[in-house]
């Protein structure tokens, strides 16, 4: 399909996607005894996040990640301190990329494709996570949401990228590993490539896109999109 040599610019999520969340399951097995709660914290602060969004309010990521904290907390009651808030925070900002993160990306930018990050979370100085993690040099721009303070899946954030590039949005390709991303990209006119990473995969429904390509592994991805979309 001509509608498939279009595509680009890939544009990665980061939070789980390109950096490894598990590395904060020490801070749940310590406060809450249990590492599976990371799951539940997670699922919470990415429901509020959409919540806040469809509600037309707005609260930066970061933020909304510590209260998810104190509401899970709650929900646990489990008490709280200012340590715990603070190693959140400090985990949240050191998390390494996964190691299938840069085999993918240096086989993606050898093939001619451009790459750039959307995330909800807030946009940081320099060191940035995906700095600390080793692969901030891979990406030409670092987009965040707080720029249309919307949360993805909100259309807005995907017309942003495209927006800031001067490109369509069917030039885009979103990889991800949250299908509610993929969902998202796709009804806003891109792409959509989704990474099956544990506690993730496909929502078999009507009316739900799949994803354009999948696999369990980005380096799987990566030989897909460069297979599919070739850059000229």
């Amino acid at each position: 399909m001509s509608h498939d040599k279009r595509v680009q610019i890939i544009v990665f999520d980061v939070n789980e996607t390109l950096l490894d969340i598990t590395t904060l399951e020490p801070l749940f097995e310590r406060v809450f005894g249990d590492r599976s709660v990371l799951r539940e914290w997670f699922a919470q602060l990415v429901l509020y996040s959409q919540t806040m969004t469809l509600s037309g309010l707005y609260t930066p990521f970061g933020e909304l990640g510590v209260g998810s904290l104190r509401m899970v907390a709650s929900i646990h009651g489990v008490s709280l301190a200012d340590g715990d808030i603070d190693e959140l925070k400090r985990r949240m900002n050191t998390m390494p990329a996964h190691t299938d993160a840069v085999p993918a990306l240096t086989r993606l930018r050898d093939a001619g494709f451009r790459l750039v990050t959307l995330t909800n979370s807030a946009s940081a100085s320099s060191p940035t996570p995906l700095e600390r993690a080793g692969i901030g040099g891979f990406f030409e721009r670092a987009f965040s949401v707080e720029a249309v303070r919307k949360f993805k899946p909100a259309p807005e954030t995907y017309r942003l990228v495209a927006n800031e590039l001067g490109v369509e949005t069917s030039e885009l390709c979103l990889v991800a590993c949250h299908l509610w991303d993929t969902i998202g990209a796709q009804a806003a006119g891109c792409r959509g490539a989704l990474v099956t990473r544990p506690h993730n995969a496909i929502l078999p429904a009507a009316q739900v896109p799949l994803p354009d390509l999948t696999a369990s592994e980005l380096t799987g991805l990566a030989d897909q999109i460069v297979q599919r979309w070739q850059a000229s």
